[in-house]
């Protein structure tokens, strides 16, 4: 079985609807995956912007969700610490959890969503940034799925 991720708000490729945006609810879009490895402990998720003016803008950092997890509802709150156990780290809003997409007025822009199964718990804060987080991977990423949808104001 290939590691997929999906979400029932909009598919690979395709616009992302303006309620997970900065400018409309900027609820975190539902997400669900398949096909981790047998063998995952863990699963981090990064969302950033390549296409930003300043260089690639973190919209979402979270970690150390349980490896046997295969969903995240839409509108994750923005705590350090969920109920499922996974932790967030900050984006480049200075903020935890989630942030949707704000570009400027122009072309669209990609927002990438990107699922990485460890094999292993991170020992890493809330508040973790995404270099930390990268950081803290090397060496136990099992498999890495993407979702890639578009935003444009």
């Amino acid at each position: 079985m290939t590691f997929q991720l999906t979400s029932s708000a909009f598919h690979d490729g395709q616009m992302i609807p303006a309620t997970y945006s900065g400018g409309g609810a900027d609820y975190s879009p539902p997400l669900a995956w398949s096909g981790q490895p047998p063998t995952t402990v863990s699963l981090a998720l990064i969302c950033d912007d390549p296409d930003a003016p300043r260089g690639t803008w973190v919209h979402w950092v979270l970690f150390n969700l349980r490896g046997d997890a295969h969903e995240l509802p839409e509108h994750t709150q923005p705590d350090g610490k969920l109920a499922n156990g996974a932790q967030q780290g900050k984006n480049d809003f200075g903020k935890l959890g989630y942030g949707g997409p704000a570009p400027p007025r122009g072309n669209p822009h990609r927002y990438f969503f990107k699922l990485y199964a460890l094999d292993a718990n991170l020992k890493l804060p809330a508040g973790a940034t995404k270099d930390q987080l990268l950081k803290a991977m090397q060496g136990h990423v099992l498999g890495e799925t993407p979702l890639m949808g578009k935003y444009q104001r």
